[in-house]
């Protein structure tokens, strides 16, 4: 074997994994097909939980070093800071629950950065070619170049080569709507027709971006200047002088789900495991946690021999999260249509989210923060299941406790309580909140049990379930 576990791209949800991964004490090789790092734009913010998450692993600082430059750049670009479903910018964020502004470079920077720090090294202009599993392990690679591990993980992306090879079925639906964007030098454009919808579409512009929307199908490659001028055309009817693009790129709406995340020892995470509109700004988070769902979960079976049904909790509290995701995103598709109708809708949407409720309930969806995961055993307590955010024990922020990506086990101080050595304990001197005395957090920051007296009901059946006897 050449390694515990194969990670197929080197994007951000690849990096984060092979992090994760060696964490958890497993051994890593990532093959990636690019020769060197991608420098395009393609998301400018993560979301809280992914956030948190890269907090708790101690990146905070570091990727404070950069939301500068994002929250400025969302400012020009977006003329503030609310969040938006389908382009109707109302969405408050929640005190304490905050994402941050960095643009998708700069955060592959970083987390490429973290993850050499421990031991991980990219093969860069690395092909995968065969995907061969069998009983022991997975193959793959390319003709003279192979490479064996137990498990392998396509993050390699939408057109994840990973996931055709291995089997994986991916329903869905087809593009109703293509987006072609691009930043450009305003001095240099002269006068642009006025932002807005038109009967042929879209046209956005502000600050230095500039783009279209147009409904219907488009065609495959990159995005030139003579595509561009074509659609503001076809949109607005008014031929506008582009000389030339920076940063351009193109999208669609098309919204399709793998039907498990986990074909035998081949697994899925990221866009590999789903492809959807990026509006809201959800794809990056979605993929982020996928990675920090599976790492722990990956490393115990790989390298600290938990039993496989580990690796089925994976899809079964992914996968929820994915599809969600795709039925609000296909939901703000509808809502940017062209009609009547449609605008109606949109204004009696847009006076919804006026009240708290329901603004917070549109802040849950596309941060993920309402989501919550089953678990195969009573969970009585309301914080179980859900992502355990910022919370304090005795007065000190979670993620002082978790960079070595541990689990912590909170209790009232003088609770006798037997744990495997894969889990840090903390006696407490004070509840953590009212209603909240003890918690078990995984890896993943999730909480696996809670309660709200001295009890450890239900304490056992759950480290039994994540970390074994």
């Amino acid at each position: 074997m050449d390694a515990d576990v194969l990670i197929v791209g080197a994007g951000p949800v690849g990096l984060l994994l092979a992090a994760e991964l060696r964490l958890g004490g497993a051994e890593v090789v990532v093959l990636e097909r690019s020769v060197k790092p991608n420098a395009e734009k393609r998301a400018r913010a993560i979301g809280p939980l992914a956030f948190e998450a890269l907090c708790r692993r101690g990146l905070g600082p570091q990727i404070a070093e950069h939301t500068g430059i994002g929250l400025a750049d969302l400012l020009r670009d977006h003329g503030g800071t609310l969040r938006h479903f389908a382009w109707i910018f109302k969405i408050e964020e929640v005190p304490g629950r905050a994402g941050a502004p960095i643009w998708q470079p700069d955060l592959e920077r970083i987390l490429r950065e973290y993850a050499r720090g421990l031991g991980v090294v990219v093969h860069w202009g690395t092909e995968v070619e065969t995907v061969v599993p069998d009983v022991a392990g997975v193959t793959a690679g390319a003709a003279g170049n192979q490479w064996r591990a137990r498990y392998l993980v396509g993050c390699d992306g939408g057109r994840s080569t990973v996931r055709g090879l291995a089997g994986f079925a991916f329903p869905g639906t087809e593009p109703s709507m293509i987006t072609r964007v691009t930043e450009v030098d305003p001095e240099k454009l002269g006068e642009l027709p006025e932002a807005g919808d038109y009967p042929g579409g879209k046209l956005m512009h502000g600050g230095t971006l500039l783009g279209t929307t147009e409904f219907g199908t488009g065609t495959d490659g990159p995005l030139t200047t003579e595509e561009l001028r074509a659609s503001i055309h076809r949109v607005t009817g008014a031929d506008v002088g582009i000389t030339e693009l920076r940063e351009p790129r193109k999208f669609t709406d098309r919204a399709r789900q793998a039907s498990t995340y986990r074909n035998g020892r081949v697994l899925l995470a990221g866009d590999a495991a789903h492809v959807h509109s990026p509006n809201g700004g959800q794809g990056l988070n979605l993929g982020l946690v996928d990675a920090v769902n599976l790492g722990w979960k990956l490393a115990s079976v790989s390298a600290a021999n938990m039993g496989e049904e580990l690796l089925d909790s994976y899809t079964s509290e992914r996968h929820p999260a994915g599809a969600a995701v795709l039925r609000n995103t296909r939901a703000q598709s509808a809502l940017l249509a062209h009609g009547e109708h449609i605008g109606a809708l949109r204004e009696l949407l847009a006076e919804l989210m006026d009240l708290p409720e329901v603004n917070r309930y549109f802040w849950r969806l596309l941060t993920g923060t309402g989501d919550r995961y089953e678990f195969p055993y009573p969970a009585s307590h309301p914080r179980t299941g859900f992502a355990c955010g910022d919370l304090e024990l005795d007065g000190r922020p979670v993620t002082e406790f978790t960079a070595d990506g541990a689990a912590v086990l909170a209790v009232p101080r003088g609770t006798a309580v037997s744990v495997p050595d894969r889990v840090r304990v903390l006696e407490l001197a004070a509840p953590i909140e009212e209603d909240l005395s003890g918690v078990l957090i995984r890896p993943d920051g999730t909480i696996a049990w809670a309660c709200a007296g001295e009890g450890t009901e239900g304490l056992a059946v759950a480290l039994r379930t994540w970390f074994g006897e």
